[in-house]
C-alpha cells in the first residue's frame, strides 16, 4: 500500500460520523429574517447541519412582502431528490409551500422518504399581512400534510383558518388544540403570541394531555418567531431530544433570540438574531 492509500485509509477512520441533518422546506426571504434563511441560521446555532428546498423566492423584508414567485414543480422534486438522495436527514420542518401543487408535492414526497422527525409549520400569512398560502391548498394541507406530522406549530390566526372557527379564550384554544391534533398530527404546539395580555401561553397538546407555557410578553413586534421556532424544534428532535423536551427549548431558544433582536427600519419588525 502507498503512502497515499495509507493516508487516505487513516483520514477516513478518523473522520468523524457529522453531525445530524435537518431540511427546512419553506419560502426564501430576501430579508434574511425569516423564511429559509432564518431556519439555515437557527440550524446552524443548535449545532446541526443545515440543508434546503426553496418552494417560493420572495421579495421581502420586515416591512412587507412585496413579490413571491413560486418555484416550478420539476425542480421542486429535483430540489427534494437532491437532498434525500445524498444527506442523512434526521428531521424535516415546513413553512411556506405556497399553493395546492407545492403541498401536494411535498407530502407525497415527505411519505415516500418518511424522516424520522417532521414539523409542520402551516405558513399562511405573513406579519405584514400578505398571504403565503393558496386558500385552495389549505384542504390539501389538512389532507395529505399535517397527517404526517410529528408536530403542527399553528400560532392563533393559523389555528382559526384551519379549523375554520374563532379562538377567543382558554376555552376555544382548548378545544382548537385537540381539534387539530384529530387531524392526525401527533402532537400540537398551539403559539399564543398573537393573545393578548402580558403573559404569552403557548399550548402543548400530545397524547398525554395539555401542557401549558406560560411567559412574559416582550415589547414590541417581530420578524420570523414562527420559523425560528418549528427550526428549531426540528433540530432539537434531529439531537436526540424528546418532543416536550425539544419544544420547551426551541421556546427558550427564540426567547433568546428575540432579546438578541435589533430594528433595520423605525417602521419595520425587530429581526431576531439567532444564537445570541
Amino acid at each position: 500500500m502507498n503512502m497515499a492509500s495509507q493516508h487516505k485509509k487513516s483520514s477516513s477512520k478518523s473522520r468523524s460520523p457529522g453531525p445530524p441533518c435537518c431540511l427546512t422546506i419553506a419560502g426564501s426571504d430576501s430579508g434574511g429574517g425569516a423564511g429559509i434563511q432564518a431556519d439555515l441560521k437557527t440550524f446552524a446555532a443548535l449545532g446541526v447541519h443545515g440543508t434546503s428546498v426553496t418552494t417560493a423566492l420572495t421579495a421581502q423584508n420586515t416591512r412587507g412582502v412585496s413579490a413571491v414567485h413560486p418555484v416550478p414543480m420539476n425542480h421542486l422534486r429535483a430540489e427534494l431528490d437532491a437532498v434525500f438522495d445524498d444527506f442523512p436527514v434526521a428531521a424535516v420542518k415546513t413553512g411556506m409551500l405556497g399553493d395546492a401543487r407545492s403541498v401536494r408535492c411535498v407530502a407525497r414526497e415527505l411519505g415516500r422518504r418518511k424522516p424520522q422527525w417532521l414539523v409542520v409549520d402551516p405558513v399562511m400569512i405573513a406579519t405584514s399581512g400578505a398571504r403565503l398560502l393558496d386558500p385552495g391548498a389549505v384542504r390539501v394541507l389538512v389532507e395529505k400534510l399535517i397527517p404526517l406530522a410529528d408536530v403542527l406549530t399553528p400560532n392563533l390566526p393559523e389555528a382559526e383558518a384551519l379549523l375554520g372557527t374563532k379562538i377567543r379564550n382558554a376555552r376555544d384554544a382548548e378545544r382548537a388544540g385537540n381539534a387539530l391534533r384529530d387531524m392526525g398530527a401527533k402532537a400540537v404546539l398551539l403559539k399564543g403570541g398573537h393573545g393578548r395580555g402580558r403573559v404569552v401561553i403557548d399550548r402543548w397538546f400530545d397524547a398525554r394531555g395539555l401542557f401549558e407555557l406560560r411567559r412574559p410578553r416582550l415589547p414590541g413586534e417581530y420578524h420570523g418567531t414562527g420559523c425560528t421556532l418549528s427550526s428549531a424544534l426540528a433540530a432539537e428532535l434531529a439531537r436526540g431530544a424528546a418532543p416536550r423536551t425539544a419544544m420547551r427549548r426551541a421556546i427558550a431558544f427564540v426567547q433568546r433570540a428575540m432579546h438578541g433582536g435589533f430594528r433595520t427600519h423605525r417602521h419595520g419588525l425587530v429581526v431576531l438574531v439567532p444564537g445570541r
